[in-house]
């Protein structure tokens, strides 16, 4: 029983409109579902990806008319989103320039060439040369050229104040490796990896103890998705939390995939997701996202949810 990898990166905006043109149209993502919160129907729940809507592939967005996140720490900092080669990094230079992107310049960050950028609302990412290691699947449609194309996630930065328990959930509950450290900027950080390992499945944890916590809010990140690959791995999770006494949601059928969430001691929300059923379950890939998808225990209240959001 072995998590996998990266399985999706939920965040927040407040602006679903200039959300979707963002990463549809200057980082040429596809929008894979177009769908509710199904815990609180009034916002969307945008999920961009690959062009196959790989699980590993996808940052998701919760709409809430929230003020901008405050920066800190107890909190998922930075997403690293993967292409392949020195090439591609300095095409979104160019790119960014294009259209006014926020960035920085190309960085060595631990052993990869890294570009740093926000989106709109501050939403701190990067584009990591992932060296061709990792799946990922072009995208037709993409304004952006197939060979610079965004391949998927990883890794995942998490900031908090003091690693060690921190380090027992990702070790001892999670059972990812550590497999190196690395400072940048005077912070520690500590480098995991899951399943067969690379960037796709690492999560980096640095220690920040002279910030405050992070609130929630508009350009910060909700919570972190892990991959298990079947029903039978994501049973015997559920068990493994119950078994540790840890507080978790229990099951939870989100019709796309199975999850199940719970907290670590620093307070980053974490979720264990299953790679299936997939986004096809209930539209065909080639028209993934063009409409607004529910599962069936929503089905009823179309047209009361779709009265309540707003046009892409």
């Amino acid at each position: 029983m072995q998590l996998t990898g990266i399985h999706h990166l939920t965040a927040i905006s407040a602006d679903a409109p200039g959300n979707h043109a963002f990463y549809t149209q200057v980082l040429g993502m596809r929008l894979v579902k177009k769908t509710v919160n199904q815990d609180d129907t009034s916002a969307y729940h945008l999920f961009y990806g690959d062009g196959r809507a790989s699980p590993g592939s996808d940052i998701t967005f919760f709409e809430w008319p929230v003020p901008r996140e405050e920066r800190g720490t107890r909190a998922i900092t930075r997403t690293a989103l993967r292409v392949t080669g020195r090439a591609a990094l300095e095409y979104w230079t160019g790119r960014f320039d294009e259209h006014n992107v926020h960035h920085g310049g190309i960085i060595n960050r631990d052993g990869r060439e890294s570009l740093d950028f926000e989106d709109p609302e501050g939403q701190r990412l990067s584009l990591v040369d992932d060296g061709g290691a990792g799946a990922g699947e072009i995208w037709e449609k993409s304004p952006v050229p197939a060979a610079f194309q965004v391949r998927g996630l990883g890794p995942i930065t998490l900031s908090v104040p003091d690693p060690a328990p921190t380090d027992l959930v990702l070790t001892q509950v999670l059972e990812m490796r550590p497999v190196r450290a690395f400072e940048e900027n005077g912070r520690k950080v500590k480098v995991y990896e899951m399943g067969a390992g690379g960037p796709d499945a690492e999560v980096q944890l640095v220690t920040e103890p002279g910030l405050p916590p992070a609130r929630q809010g508009a350009g910060g990140v909700h919570h972190i998705a892990f991959r298990t690959p079947d029903r039978a791995q994501y049973a015997a999770w559920a068990q493994r939390l119950a078994a540790l006494r840890l507080p978790s949601s229990g099951p939870v059928d989100r019709h796309y995939f199975r999850s199940l969430y719970f907290r670590e001691p620093n307070g980053i929300l974490i979720e264990i997701a299953t790679d299936g059923p997939g986004f096809d379950v209930d539209e065909p890939m080639e028209t993934l996202g063009e409409s607004l998808a529910l599962p069936p225990f929503l089905e009823e209240r179309r047209t009361q949810i779709e009265a309540g959001l707003k046009t892409l």
